[in-house]
C-alpha cells in the first residue's frame, strides 16, 4: 500500500509495513515493536494533515481505525458507562438526548475514532462544545496535537483529558489539560519532538484516547465566528440549536471546497496549508491597513494567511504545474489536481510562500505534518 492511498491530499510513497490499530493496547504494541526494532514509524489517522514524499517510506505505518463503538461517558446523572442504554453504538439518527439535569458530562474517546462522528455523536446528545468544528476530516487523536479549531471554537476549550503513550519512557502519560499547553494550532504534544536514535515524524507521545467535557443543553456555545453568525441570523456571541449550526458549518465549508469529496479535486487536500501569522506589533505595523487584524494574547496580532495570499496576486487555481494547484474555492487550500506528485506540491507551496514574503516579508509556515519534504 501507498502512502497516497491514505491520505487526502493523495500523495506519498509505498508503505513497507502497515499496523492497523483499533485500540489502545494495539497501538501501545504496534508503536513499541517499531521503536524497539529501530524502525521508521508514523502513526496515521485520517490522513487529512500529511504532506508525505512520492519516496517509499522504510519504516512501519500505524494506521489508527475507528473501532464504531460510543466514548465513554461520566456524568451527574444516571446513564450507562458506554452512553448508550444497551452499550451499544447506534446511528446518530436514533440517540436521545442527555436528561438536562445532567448539567455536565465528560466524554472519552479513542484516538482512531473518526472525528466528524465524534461531533455528530455530541450534537444528537446536547453535549456542546464541538458542534462549530463539524465536517473537519481526520481522527480524536489528531484534535489536540494542533488543537484543532475553525469558526470560533478549538478543542482546547472542551479538551480535559489526553491520555499518550510515551515513547521514550514506555509507559502511559496523562496529560490534563493545562499540561497540555494549548495555543494557536498548537501543543505540548506537536511541540515535543522524538529523541529516539531513528528520526520520527511521530513525536514523543502517541495520543491513546482524548477526553472531552461538555455542557448539556439543545443550544450551542456562543457562536464567535462573524460568517457563521450572518449564516444563522443571529449576532456575535448568541447561540443556536446545534444541529442548525452543524448544517450551517457544513455548508460553509463546501463552498469552500473543506468536506472531502472523491469527485471534486477542490478536496484533494490537507485542508488549510498555511497558518495564520502571528506577529508583533512592529510587523502588523507594516501590513496594508485593510489586512485583517486580530488580538493574538501577549501584545501580539494574528492576521490572515487567506488575504495575504490573495493580495499577494495568487488567484484562486493558480498552479505551477499541471498537477499541483490552488484550490477554486479557497485560497488557503492546495490541491491535487489528479496525478500530483510530492515535488510538484511543495514546489506550489513554495511559489506560494515566495509570493507573499515578497509582497509582505512575511514567511507562511505549513501547517500539515511534512514526512520527506523540505518546507
Amino acid at each position: 500500500m501507498r502512502l497516497s492511498e491514505l491520505t487526502t491530499l493523495r500523495i506519498g510513497g509505498r508503505i513497507r509495513t502497515l499496523v492497523e490499530a483499533r485500540t489502545a493496547d494495539e497501538v501501545i504494541e504496534a508503536v513499541r515493536t517499531a521503536d524497539e526494532a529501530g524502525e521508521q514509524l508514523l502513526v496515521l489517522g485520517g490522513g487529512s494533515n500529511l504532506v508525505a514524499s512520492d519516496e517509499p517510506f522504510d519504516g512501519t505505518v500505524v494506521l489508527l481505525r475507528d473501532p464504531q463503538e460510543p466514548p465513554l461517558l461520566d456524568a451527574a446523572c444516571e446513564i450507562p458507562a458506554s452512553g448508550e442504554p444497551d452499550g451499544v453504538a447506534v446511528d446518530p439518527a436514533e440517540l436521545t438526548p442527555l436528561d438536562p439535569s445532567c448539567g455536565g458530562v465528560i466524554a472519552e474517546h479513542f484516538a482512531g475514532v473518526r472525528w466528524d462522528r465524534a461531533v455528530q455523536y455530541a450534537i444528537a446528545r446536547e453535549m456542546v462544545g464541538i458542534e462549530s468544528l463539524s465536517g473537519i476530516p481526520g481522527t480524536v487523536g489528531a484534535t489536540p496535537i494542533q488543537n484543532v479549531g475553525a469558526y470560533g471554537q478549538e478543542v482546547a476549550s472542551t479538551i480535559s483529558r489526553v491520555r499518550t503513550w510515551d515513547r521514550e519512557q514506555n509507559a502511559v502519560h496523562t496529560f490534563f489539560a493545562a499540561d497540555c499547553d494549548f495555543s494557536y494550532r498548537d501543543s505540548v504534544f506537536k511541540r515535543t519532538r522524538y529523541a529516539g536514535p531513528v528520526p520520527s515524524a511521530t513525536g514523543r507521545y502517541v495520543v491513546l484516547s482524548v477526553t472531552f467535557q461538555h455542557t448539556v443543553g439543545r443550544l450551542s456555545a456562543p457562536i464567535r465566528y462573524a460568517q457563521l453568525a450572518e449564516t444563522l441570523g443571529v449576532q456575535v456571541g448568541e447561540r443556536a440549536p446545534m444541529h442548525e449550526v452543524r448544517e450551517a458549518v457544513l455548508r460553509i465549508r463546501g463552498a469552500k471546497g473543506m468536506v472531502l469529496d472523491a469527485e471534486d479535486h477542490d478536496t484533494w487536500s490537507a485542508g488549510s496549508f498555511f497558518t495564520n501569522p502571528i506577529l508583533d506589533v512592529a510587523q502588523a505595523d507594516l501590513l496594508p491597513e485593510d489586512a485583517p487584524r486580530f488580538a493574538a494574547g501577549q501584545g501580539r496580532i494574528k492576521t490572515s494567511a487567506a488575504w495575504l495570499i490573495s493580495h499577494a496576486g495568487i488567484e484562486r487555481g493558480h498552479a505551477v504545474g499541471e498537477r499541483a494547484a490552488v484550490s477554486t474555492k479557497h485560497s488557503l487550500a492546495l490541491t491535487n489536481r489528479g496525478g500530483a506528485t510530492s515535488d510538484d506540491v511543495v514546489e506550489l507551496a513554495r511559489d506560494v510562500q515566495g509570493r507573499v514574503r515578497d509582497a509582505f516579508g512575511i514567511q507562511l509556515v505549513p501547517e500539515p505534518v511534512r514526512l520527506g519534504v523540505d518546507l
